[in-house]
């Protein structure tokens, strides 16, 4: 499991296709370990670069 940071919406796109791969990994295998990891990551590059107007 090589993870790093999601900076680009290349990266961002990458770790979903992962994400997909990995869905159903049992918890606390290293398969479901690396899919919480990259969840963190997607939500966190999501909540600093997508913008979501107000109303």
């Amino acid at each position: 499991m090589d993870i790093k940071s999601i900076r680009t919406d290349e990266e961002l796109n990458s770790a979903l296709l992962r994400i997909e791969q990995l869905w159903g990994a049992a918890p606390n295998s290293p398969e479901g370990n690396e899919l919480d990891t990259l969840a963190m990551l997607v939500g966190k590059y999501e909540d600093e670069q997508v913008l979501i107007p107000t109303p």
